[in-house]
């Protein structure tokens, strides 16, 4: 069975996520700071380790090198107290299973711990193409556990936008991901993504190619956003009949929270815009 090591049983969210995993019937193991952990790694074989939500990420990186030569296949997920997208991208480059700083969302990195935990494939689903701060090009093989890791990269190059801002990127970002994943690919672990995320003064902008045939908005009867205005809840009755799941509201959810959603000609390659405020600080990035 697998097992889960929570580094900084010292810190309030390590005991609280060492919580919702134990709550999910996942084997736990807390460690007082690295040391402890080394030691726990060299006695025993952990899958996860959840790094200290009080460190930095080189020094988390450092301290991954020293527990892959103990455990190569380990999976790690990286807390820290703050990132840039210099730091975000060296943590990508050493296959970081996922990256979190605050404020911290308990849930949502307890899920993350899980599906890695659950997951029976090394962490190299995520190619990197090109990347430096302000330009970042991925690919990325089409799984939901691959998605769920995406995210929270994405949200950490996106941490020095303002707050609104950020939420509302991300969560585009989010809608045109799954869509490419599960419609343009069919969740085929075989395929994949082209991810680009571009930061300028002005704008944040994610570019999401799939490797589907693409489509046009008329064909879209199963989504929202394909919906006639005299019966705006057309696509539900439509999905319950073809046995989809419940949903269709990812493109109308996306497009209602960027300020440009662009499509190529066939529809399998999408760029989503959001506008800054023009005093952001952007030496920052």
């Amino acid at each position: 069975m697998s097992r889960v090591l929570i580094i900084g049983s010292h810190t309030a969210i390590s005991r609280e996520i060492g919580r919702v995993l134990t709550a999910a019937h996942l084997p736990t193991v807390c460690a007082a700071g690295p040391a402890d952990a080394l030691k726990r790694l060299r006695a025993r074989r952990f899958d996860v380790v959840i790094t200290s939500a009080d460190s930095d990420i080189d020094e988390n990186l450092a301290l991954l090198e020293e527990m892959r030569s103990i455990r190569p296949d380990l999976k790690c997920i990286v807390l820290a107290q703050h990132s840039t997208p210099d730091k975000v991208i060296a943590a990508l480059r050493a296959r970081v299973f996922g990256c979190f700083t605050p404020p911290f969302d308990t849930q949502e990195i307890a899920a993350l711990a899980s599906s890695a935990a659950s997951d029976n494939q090394s962490p190299d689903d995520i190619e990197i193409l090109s990347a430096r701060p302000g330009w970042v090009s991925i690919r990325a093989n089409c799984r939901l556990v691959t998605a769920e890791r995406l995210l929270s990269f994405a949200k950490e190059l996106s941490a020095q936008l303002p707050e609104d801002a950020r939420q509302e990127i991300i969560q585009a970002f989010r809608e045109i991901l799954m869509n490419a994943m599960e419609h343009g690919a069919k969740f085929n672990p075989e395929q994949v993504v082209e991810v680009n995320a571009i930061r300028t003064a002005r704008t944040m902008v994610f570019r999401v190619r799939d490797p589907g045939t693409g489509f046009q908005k008329e064909s879209l009867a199963h989504a929202a956003v394909g919906n006639p205005s005299t019966d705006p809840m057309a696509h539900i009755l439509l999905r319950k009949e073809q046995g989809m799941r419940a949903g269709g509201y990812g493109l109308l959810l996306a497009s209602g929270t960027v300020d440009e959603l662009i499509y190529n000609a066939i529809g399998n390659e999408v760029i989503l815009i959001k506008y800054l405020d023009s005093t952001v600080d952007t030496n920052k990035t």
